[in-house]
């Protein structure tokens, strides 16, 4: 019954993922979708906790990390997003 309830949660929490991961620019729809569905689930917590906490970032910063036109100073969601383009191909 407990994995029961644990698989419905991590179903819960992808819905939510999915969710945010919906952005107003499509250059970044083509990108988190994706790793969302494909890559999400092999990361290791600490990983996913990044993820979560660039999600939450400004669409404008985040168009500007993943086109190279910026560099993001916070080294985590720097790795992050070198992971995500790494393993999301458009």
């Amino acid at each position: 019954m407990e994995y029961i309830k644990q698989s419905a949660d991590v179903l819960i929490d992808k819905k939510r993922l999915r969710w945010a991961c919906r952005r107003g620019m499509l250059e970044l729809d083509v990108l988190f979708l994706p790793f969302v569905e494909e890559a999400y689930d092999e990361l290791s917590d600490e990983q996913k906790a990044v993820f979560r906490r660039l999600i939450t970032c400004d669409d404008p910063d985040l168009f500007g990390w993943f086109m190279g036109h910026q560099v993001c100073e916070d080294a985590e969601l720097d790795a992050m997003v070198k992971l995500m383009l790494s393993r999301v191909k458009v």
